[in-house]
This record gives structure tokens, sequence and C-alpha cells, in this order.
């Protein structure tokens, strides 16, 4: 199921919001790629989502930290997704495009799931925090990269 990036998933922080769009281009890009069994495609295309995951929740780390919001929950939640993203990873890499549809819907269904639920669930939570600052709030961590 492709997702489109609407307002309605906007936390109200021009950094966060951007890296969310990026998410949902990736992870529609590989869905695609799942479903087509793209098997030469996918193993870079998962290299690159997770260098991007592990970048993104570094910077909503300092943001959350910078705006005094309670990161805990959310950190406990990125830790598992990403240990959940690896799994899936080796284990379609592993079988070098072959597998079965009820495989690829499974994995398609959890990167659209988790992205929905990343933003509407956990980072949404840290909307009220973020109004208090402008839309291109950027703690000093940030502004150095």
């Amino acid at each position: 199921m492709a997702l489109a990036w609407t307002e309605h998933l906007s936390v109200g922080n021009a950094t966060i919001d951007s890296e969310h769009k990026s998410l949902i281009v990736m992870v529609n890009g590989i869905e695609t790629m799942i479903k087509a069994r793209d098997n030469f495609a996918l193993p870079q295309a998962f290299e690159q989502l997770e260098h991007y995951l592990c970048a993104h929740f570094v910077d909503e780390e300092n943001i959350a930290r910078a705006v005094n919001f309670p990161f805990a929950k959310n950190k406990q939640e990125h830790d598992y997704v990403l240990k959940e993203f690896q799994n899936m990873k080796a284990e379609l890499v592993a079988k070098d495009g072959i597998w079965s549809d009820g495989a690829a819907e499974h994995y398609s269904n959890f990167l659209s799931d988790w992205i929905t639920d990343h933003v509407l669930k956990e980072d949404m939570l840290m909307k009220p925090a973020l109004q208090n600052y402008p839309y291109d709030f950027k703690p000093d961590e940030l502004n150095k990269q």
C-alpha cells in the first residue's frame, strides 16, 4: 500500500517532517521492490533505509531533548523497529528474491504500518512540545551537520 505525505502527518518541525517524507518515499520504493521480488536492487535499498533510519532517530532524539520532551518510550520503539527491520532485511536478502506472496505482503505491511504508527502514534506525542518552537527549529547538534 503506497503511503502519501499529508499535512495530517506533520509533527510541527521541518527537520522531522522532511525526514518523514523521505522515509515514506523510501518505504514505498522498498515495498514495490519486495512485491516485484527485485533481489538486485533490494539489498542496496535496505542499506539506504537502515542508514537513513539511524540518522533520523538520532535527529529526533536530539530535537526531543532540546525541547525537553521525555523520549524514553520513543527510544524503545526506535530500538525495536531497527532490530525488526534488520531481521526482515536479513531474511529477505538471504532468500534472494525467493519468498512467498504471504511473506511479501507481511513485510510490505510491516513497513507501511510501521511508518504510519511511528508518525501518528509515537512522534505525534512531541507535537505539543514542538509547537512552542519555530517550525524550522534545530538544536545545536543538528546545526553542525
